[in-house]
């Protein structure tokens, strides 16, 4: 290789050129059309077998998953009707429309237990949501921290549920403690009021798309 120059090579007759030379050249068109093969089809080849695989281990765990589900499938379902009893339990909580009178007759008291004075005790409207409708009730009462603190602690303690919100204590002109607080109650809708409350939110969206 040392004595052949290759600036005299004439490439119009490939076949005059000395054996050395042909096989230097064979070599470089081979690793030239083993680079363009995998650029042009081994590297595709490699993509779809990594996406292959990422694909494998995606169903997989699936499978894993699925098979944990129906392996537990009867601990499910004993959850379910343990969900079931509770929710049963809290409806149970909720007071029907004849109770609601009630209700507010003992929310009231609680707060005269207390022995804060109000000021105001404004039932709101009603507000139906899907099985069950919210009554908000504001109220403005005066007394001490300590009263304050016991009515809400007998809201609390009441059988029923009732929550409190927006809770606003300050002083009026006179220095005494001012509390506002609207206190939420619900109660329960029959399935009647659901199937009315159901209409008439259907009768809203005809109404909206009309327009």
């Amino acid at each position: 290789m040392k004595d052949i120059d290759l600036n005299n090579l004439d490439f119009s007759n490939l076949g005059a050129w000395p054996v050395p030379v042909k096989a230097g050249l064979i070599v470089v068109v081979c690793i030239l059309i083993l680079v363009a093969g995998y650029f042009l089809d081994i590297q595709g080849q490699l993509d779809d077998l990594e996406r292959a695989r990422a694909q494998e281990t995606r169903l997989k765990k699936e499978f894993e998953q699925k098979q944990a589900k129906a392996a537990n499938l009867d601990k499910y379902k004993a959850q379910l009707e343990e969900m079931k009893k509770s929710f049963g339990a809290m409806l149970r909580q909720l007071p029907s429309k004849t109770e609601v009178e009630d209700l507010l007759v003992d929310i009231s008291q609680t707060g005269l237990a207390a022995g804060v004075e109000f000021q105001l005790f404004q039932p709101g409207p009603e507000r139906q949501i899907e099985f069950y409708a919210e009554l908000p009730i504001k109220m403005k009462m005066t007394g001490t921290y300590h009263q304050f603190g016991r009515f809400v602690s007998g809201i609390a303690a009441l059988p029923r549920i009732v929550t409190l919100h927006d809770i606003n204590i300050k002083r009026d002109k006179n220095g005494k403690l001012v509390m506002e607080v609207t206190a939420k109650t619900y109660r329960y809708m029959d399935e009647a009021e659901i199937a009315a409350a159901r209409k008439k939110k259907a009768r809203k969206r005809k109404g909206r798309r009309r327009r």
